[in-house]
């Protein structure tokens, strides 16, 4: 038998095949051509929120769909002006200003990543606006998305010593990356109205001296917490998402041969901790940090590493490691942990001050305040620890497995090793009603009635001015009288309201 006569019906078979396997592509797979078959996007606009030139921004993520039964092939897609953007494409993994003959199957998607890097000579210190787009064209429809970025010119410090006696002016926002050091026997002096922004686990770490807004004076004028002449400390994330979420980088640390440091006019918002005294050998002279009329807030309570120490912690709004704190007319609230914690020796002073620690961003199971002569380091020096509190509020919402607690204030020392002078207080403790605390004018476990105590989620938008009929309002003074407030309002000569804010009366 010929075997070329049993050959040809074999190939005619899989010929009959191979064009079934052909006609069966999936319909998902066929590309067509048609003008209708346009695009969807995730969004007609990529925005993002003020970029500090020569960093670059964060990376934004626009989806790109194909909604039809059928496969597209998209012939292009490019940026506006690629000659010139400062915007770049990422695509299938590929970096750059486009991409051509990209297929997209029937009833799928592709994903673009955008990123901004903003040329650093361009702007004098304001936001300034840059816009371009990023062009589709599939089957002769030309379709777009427009690209938003705010960029603004900043001083950029990046793991460096600072120079003696640097002025940090507040015409152009300041940038850390890394931690900056002001070395011993040096001063930082940082004007009103500056913008510092720290970058993850950054901090500045004071060696020496830090002054800020030292030498400001207001006169009568109110300073609302809008105010341009505040000194901002926060985290480089601008995003409305990040504005308000703690833990983000590392705080201000001064050292132990740091002193006379002064705070005012300031707020210090989303970090570790708010001010560090880190003198764990309680060497003398103690470093010395005055704060006055400042807000401490968003202070995760997370583990962290000093920078001065190498060691881990909780977080704090004010932790001191044998230093002297002398705050007034300060506001501190949400931290995670402590408000403040004085380990070892010191003096803390705190007059007209609120320390409202309700706790939306965390579960909290430690007091507001705790005071304590257990020592960093056993070889440390024990020296009497002086706490003094006048005319305050300490306040909160403590919970431990699942109960509210009633003491936002703890002291935990051997016999003799401190002095406690708390006089014409509102605070809430159970502990110390059993105790007695050392001056009967301190009202304690009576609800102060804020205006608006924060409530869930990471939001700003509390207030713990004195609402009507505050248990906390219109009470006689402790000595030494304060006669403006947080906002520089002038508090009642005879009977000034207790914490950091006077009421004013409608």
């Amino acid at each position: 038998m010929n075997p070329m006569r049993l050959l040809l019906p074999v190939l005619s078979i899989f010929l009959c095949i191979s064009s079934l396997l052909v006609g069966c592509e999936p319909k998902e797979d066929v590309i067509t051509t048609s003008a209708s078959a346009k695009l969807e996007f995730s969004s007609d606009t990529v925005k993002f929120d003020t970029v500090f030139v020569q960093k670059g921004t964060v990376t934004k993520r626009l989806w790109v769909y194909n909604r039809n039964a059928r496969a597209v092939k998209v012939e292009q897609i490019s940026l506006g002006t690629p000659a010139n953007s400062p915007y770049t494409l990422t695509l299938n993994g590929e970096a750059g200003v486009g991409a051509s003959n990209v297929e997209i199957r029937g009833k799928d998607s592709v994903l673009v990543l955008v990123r901004a890097a903003i040329d650093p000579t361009a702007g004098d210190g304001k936001p300034f606006l840059i816009e371009d787009q990023v062009r589709f064209r599939t089957n002769g429809n030309e379709q777009s998305v427009r690209l938003i970025a705010y960029g603004q010119n900043a001083y950029f410090h990046d793991g460096e010593t600072l120079p003696c006696d640097a002025v940090w002016r507040n015409d152009k926002p300041h940038v850390i990356y890394n931690s900056v050091l002001v070395g011993p026997n040096c001063t930082l002096t940082i004007e009103p109205g500056t913008r510092v922004y720290s970058h993850a686990n950054s901090a500045i770490v004071v060696q020496g001296r830090l002054l800020v807004n030292a030498n400001f004076n207001p006169g009568t004028a109110t300073v609302k917490a809008t105010d341009r002449n505040i000194v901002r400390f926060a985290a480089d994330r601008l995003e409305p998402f990040y504005n308000e979420i703690p833990g983000q980088w590392r705080g201000i640390q001064f050292d132990a041969s740091s002193h006379d440091n002064v705070v005012r006019y300031a707020e210090i918002k989303n970090a570790s901790f708010g001010l560090l005294v880190y003198n764990p050998q309680n060497l003398q002279p103690r470093p010395r940090v005055t704060v006055e009329n400042t807000v401490i807030k968003n202070i995760s309570g997370a583990a962290l590493t000093f920078a001065s120490g190498g060691q881990n912690f909780t977080g704090g709004g004010i932790l001191s490691f044998s230093g002297d704190f002398s705050l007034t007319n300060c506001l501190i609230t949400n931290c995670g942990e402590y408000a403040v914690l004085s380990i070892g020796s010191g003096l803390f002073g705190m007059n007209f001050c609120t320390v409202a620690n309700f706790t939306p961003s965390f579960k909290r199971d430690s007091p507001s305040m705790a005071f304590t002569d257990d020592f960093a380091t056993p070889q440390a020096a024990r020296q009497p620890t002086v706490v003094d509190i006048r005319n305050s509020i300490v306040w909160g919402n403590t919970f431990a497995n699942g109960l509210l607690l009633k003491d936002e204030l703890l002291f935990k020392f051997k016999p003799g090793n401190i002095q406690r002078n708390l006089v014409n207080n509102l605070i809430r403790t159970d502990l110390y009603k059993e105790y007695q605390l050392p001056n009967q004018s301190n009202n304690e476990s009576n609800y102060p009635k804020f205006k608006r105590p924060a409530g869930v989620g990471y939001s700003d938008k509390f207030d713990y001015q004195l609402d009507t009929l505050s248990p906390a309002s219109n009470k006689r003074y402790a000595t030494p009288f304060v006669s403006r407030d947080l906002l520089n309002v002038a508090r009642d000569p005879s009977s000034p309201d207790l914490g950091a804010y006077e009421r004013l009366n409608p």
